[in-house]
């Protein structure tokens, strides 16, 4: 019997305030898949995203974590099986980068108890993978916006799950960067089996790291296949409504405005 997929999503409907995001949405992931969502600012697609991650209820439809609702999981075993990359991160108590990045272990902890050593060089790995290490003694609030983008990276590392939905994962983030975060996650998925959702804004980035791509419009039509078919100049012109041309260069697509 084949095991059920990281995530499900069965027959979403999904609306802010007088604005459909997503009419009858299905799909799912396996292990190892890439799914990068693409649509225009304001499309929805990070309200999308946190119903995903079982932080704001469908209007219609329900997600799935392993054959699991939420709601049978409960808060700890859900934080086990997906982690989550928001937009904005926000720290309201003075804490070290390593204290910071060690809270990705809690799920994984008893309600009394402290890190291990073991969580500890598993929080030091995930710092050095980003390229943090050397500021793991640094007070939180004197990090750069990218620094800090970086850590929120590195405690999704240390939290291990097995899902990883990610809000925009590139922002604040320089060119070297974003392809050292997306590497990091290529590779949770190829040498791990981790499966990725990915809010992009970036075409030729969800081209060369994704495996499918879900076209949110923002009246409730999506889109959804494997990324050579659906990142073409034809599709993201009618998603971004303004027309784009595809440049190849030694096998990579990029995407220009016109």
């Amino acid at each position: 019997m084949n095991a059920a997929p990281l995530i499900e999503a069965r027959t979403l409907n999904l609306s802010i305030a007088q604005q459909q995001v997503c009419l009858d949405l299905n799909f799912s992931l396996q292990p190892g898949e890439r799914l990068a969502i693409l649509g225009r600012n304001g499309a929805g697609k990070s309200t999308l995203l946190s119903v995903l991650a079982g932080l704001r209820a469908a209007d219609t439809g329900e997600v799935l974590l392993g054959g699991q609702t939420y709601a049978e999981l409960g808060p700890r075993e859900a934080a086990r099986r997906r982690g989550w990359l928001e937009q904005r991160h926000s720290d309201a108590f003075a804490s070290t980068v390593l204290e910071t990045v060690l809270t990705g272990r809690h799920p994984h902890l008893g309600r009394w108890e402290w890190e291990s050593e073991r969580d500890a060089e598993i929080a030091r790995a995930a710092l050095r993978a980003v390229g943090l290490a050397e500021l793991e003694k640094r007070e939180v609030q004197t990090l750069s916006g990218g620094e800090r983008q970086r850590l929120a990276v590195a405690t999704l590392l240390t939290q291990a799950a097995p899902l990883y939905l990610l809000d925009e994962p590139l922002a604040h983030l320089d060119l070297n960067h974003q392809i050292a975060v997306l590497e990091l996650f290529a590779a949770a998925a190829r040498d791990c089996g981790a499966g990725v959702i990915m809010v992009l804004h970036e075409p030729a980035l969800a081209w060369r790291y994704c495996d499918r791509a879900l076209l949110i419009h923002g009246d409730g039509r999506h889109e959804l296949g494997p990324v050579r078919e659906m990142l073409t100049a034809e599709h993201l012109s009618a998603l971004y409504q303004h027309p784009l041309q595809a440049v190849e260069i030694d096998g990579l697509i990029g995407f220009i405005p016109r």
